[in-house]
């Protein structure tokens, strides 16, 4: 009988970590929480120092019963959960469970699930950090006073079904200020004037920027003309072409003469960015495939716990996923040594140390990284899916050019003068580059998509100074600023840690909650787009609980958590202190004094002639009276109805695709209308209702003959995958074929969505 029991928490661990051990080891799962807070009650004692009700979760007290037995059985129980502060408290509630002490159970932690990592583990046991626990109570019983106490007020005040929390109510706020600032957003005008030059063969642009020497802002159309009227002495006009470049209309052909006057070339460095931390990762990864933080997260977890069928000694591709630190460990720093010279050349290697500017980051973490370097990307492409093999590739890809090479970039600057206003300054600027050092491996997305092209060309003539260049054609452009982009998830998990929002292993469930609970909306599967309701909720908790609503709180109660983590704290005294000074006081204030928020539809009850207001459902608005529930009339919104009424007129009647002896019916389902058969729901057909855009795209292709595949004859269809839509056949997968649907089709498909206009074959 094997003498030691060690129980993880993923299913996924278990085999291969009892593979690595000696037979009298036996591994087994926790499934994760096995004990919690109850959820239709708040299971917290507040007059008794914030005592919390736990019990067994419903769907794990099977698994909690054979755990029971199984401990009976062992003489030594280990626990294997990862090291966290959540993990360290699921620790401490199994010992609690399964009723063993936590000062005599054997605690391991490790970052990576490989043979040496868990040897290791096993050889240097700890005990259970009880402060860690603490912290992590602290902030569950906090989080559930905000929930359970802030969420009823809401349910009364504006409508049911309502929540609000401590942090995920804090990042709808910044995607609300956010759209508020797009709403006030007033543009600026500006111009940019720019000259082609010639020097023998080569043309190049050079812009306008200094007079006087001093940068100079062009505002208005009058502002060009007096530039161009210090160039040419006869203006006819200046009028703007079709692609929105405005030219010069002349009396007749001027030559203008440049001269060079400066010529400056600096070498500058480019260093590479440091290793993946949790949130880092979910920033390129949306910022690269537009996944969702969630979905990182989980093909993250797959990396960890991955299993060689075929080596048994090559397990787990990543180092733990879940983690704030920029360590790399001596042995990662010399297998990227390695790799790298063995890659490139020598020149390329520079062993680099970063260091977390974040005082939450726990250093004895490592950052997210390959367990083993030398499986390249290349490797493992049968082992992996789609996917796993893009993340993978992207954090062996960044851990190997944080050990890599500066580039060296030559930046070189033309100062141009035409002879005619010699205090005018009009520049070209390129770059280019020396040394590729990381940069031949990876280079960083950035949140910014506004930028506009580089229209310099990359190699310019050699030019001497004072040379004199001729004018070959001038243009200005009229330019009105933008307004700020929308989050997207990228941006605002960049937003939440640098306001110090929650913590980076929190972002993922924050921002899948805001979505689930429809306060936020995904648009083009990428910005995110507060809801009505975002609005109304985002005020109300502003007026009445405006301390929970500051960027600083969050900050402030994770410093909170960190001192009750060191043993500088106690958990009951940060908890009183803030339920007594805080939410006490602001709930009895927005019992007391806030009033109902009403949605008025200015109309009277035909029932009983009352005042109709707009109600709501937990998926959908409606018209009610004001008098319910002595009055139920009920009513659809007008928008609505005209929408259901376009739908009907366009669908209804026509015959179903798959039965053509019944017709085509509109149904209203739960969240939105669709189409259904006429013998719905005894006859099982359904069908999405397409969006303006996709029927304009079916439109073209279905005009381009593209949904006919050219070389089999198979009908095609249009498919959504997480990021894009893409043509195939219409059984597929299992019939495989899929392409990509052409550039100039989505260019097409713009044109349309932007301009009401018909496209000619």
């Amino acid at each position: 009988m094997a003498k030691n029991l060690v129980i993880v928490e993923s299913p996924a661990k278990w085999k291969t970590i009892e593979k690595f051990l000696w037979p009298d080891y036996k591994v087994v799962a926790s499934m994760w929480h096995i004990r919690d807070l109850p959820v239709k009650t708040l299971g917290i004692d507040i007059e008794n120092g914030f005592k919390p009700d736990y019990g067994i979760n419903d769907d794990k007290k099977k698994t909690v019963d054979w755990l029971k037995k199984l401990a009976k059985t062992y003489s030594n129980i280990w626990i294997a959960t990862d090291e966290d502060r959540e993990w360290e408290a699921i620790w401490w509630h199994i010992c609690n469970v399964l009723k063993v002490d936590p000062a005599t159970t054997k605690r391991i932690v490790f970052h990576e699930i490989t043979k040496t990592a868990i040897l290791h583990a096993i050889e240097n046991p700890k005990n259970i950090d009880l402060n860690l626990v603490d912290a992590q109570q602290a902030r569950r019983i906090l989080d559930r006073l905000v929930w359970y106490k802030v969420s009823p007020v809401l349910w009364k005040k504006i409508r049911k079904w309502l929540s609000a929390w401590r942090v995920q109510s804090v990042a709808v706020k910044l995607i609300v200020e956010k759209e508020r600032e797009i709403q006030n957003f007033k543009p600026v005008e500006s111009w940019k004037i720019s000259i082609e030059l010639t020097h023998q063969k080569s043309k190049f642009k050079t812009h306008l920027i200094k007079i006087n020497w001093k940068n100079k802002n062009f505002n208005s159309k009058e502002d060009v003309q007096k530039i161009f009227a210090t160039l040419f002495d006869t203006i006819t006009d200046i009028k703007e072409s079709k692609n929105k470049k405005w030219f010069l209309v002349l009396s007749k052909i001027w030559e203008i003469d440049f001269n060079l006057v400066d010529n400056d070339k600096k070498n500058s460095k480019r260093s590479p960015q440091p290793p993946f931390t949790t949130s880092t990762l979910q920033q390129e990864w949306s910022r690269k495939f537009w996944f969702w933080v969630k979905q990182t997260m989980m093909i993250a977890q797959r990396l960890y716990e991955w299993i060689d069928l075929w080596n048994w000694e090559r397990q787990g591709l990543i180092t733990y996923m879940r983690t704030d630190s920029l360590n790399l460990s001596e042995q990662a720093k010399n297998q990227s040594k390695e790799v790298i010279e063995k890659m490139f050349w020598k020149n390329y290697h520079k062993t680099r140390t970063f260091k977390t500017k974040s005082a939450w980051a726990q250093e004895a973490h490592e950052a997210i990284r390959p367990t083993d370097l030398s499986r390249t990307p290349e490797s493992l492409a049968w082992d992996l899916d789609a996917q796993q093999l893009k993340l993978y590739t992207l954090i062996w890809k960044r851990t190997l050019a944080s050990q890599m090479e500066d580039a060296i970039v030559e930046v070189t600057t033309f100062n141009f003068s035409p002879l005619k206003a010699e205090n005018q300054t009009w520049i070209t600027k390129w770059e280019v580059i020396k040394f590729e050092g990381f940069m031949k491996l990876y280079i960083e997305s950035t949140d910014d998509e506004n930028n506009e092209e580089n229209e310099e060309n990359l190699t310019l003539p050699d030019i001497k100074i004072w040379e004199i260049l001729l004018w070959n054609n001038l243009e200005t452009n009229q330019i009105y600023s933008r307004p700020p982009s929308r989050y997207t998830e990228a941006s605002l998990v960049k937003k939440l840690e640098w306001e110090w929002i929650g913590r980076p292993s929190t972002y993922a469930p924050t921002i899948s909650t805001i979505i689930d609970r429809w306060y936020i909306e995904k648009v083009d599967k990428k910005y995110l787009w507060p809801t009505e309701i975002a609005f109304t909720v985002t005020d109300f908790l502003e007026k009445y609980f405006s301390k929970m609503m500051e960027y600083k709180f969050t900050k402030d109660v994770e410093e909170d958590f960190d001192k009750i983590a060191e043993w500088k704290n106690k958990y009951e005294e940060m908890l009183s202190t803030f339920w007594e000074t805080t939410l006490k006081k602001d709930l009895e204030n927005a019992w007391a004094n806030a009033e109902k928020i009403i949605e008025k539809v200015w109309k009277e009850c035909p029932k009983c002639s009352s005042e109709l207001i707009f109600r709501h459902s937990k998926t959908w608005k409606f018209i009610g009276c004001s008098k319910y529930p002595e009055c139920d009339f009920t009513d659809q919104p007008e928008w609505e109805k005209n929408q259901l009424e376009h739908l009907k007129n366009k669908y209804e009647g026509k015959p179903c695709p798959d039965w053509i002896e019944w017709t085509i019916v509109v149904k209203t389902g739960k969240y939105w209308p669709f189409l259904a058969s006429s013998e719905y729901p005894k006859v099982k057909w359904i069908w999405k209702i397409k969006d303006e855009k996709e029927e304009i795209l079916e439109e073209i292709l279905i005009k381009k003959g593209l949904l006919i595949d050219s070389e089999t004859g198979e009908e095609l269809v249009i498919k959504n995958s997480s990021r894009w839509q893409f043509l195939a056949a219409k059984n597929y997968p299992k019939v495989k074929i899929a392409k990509n649907i052409p550039k100039e089709i989505w260019d097409e498909l713009n044109l349309r969505m932007n301009k009401d206009i018909n496209i000619e074959d």
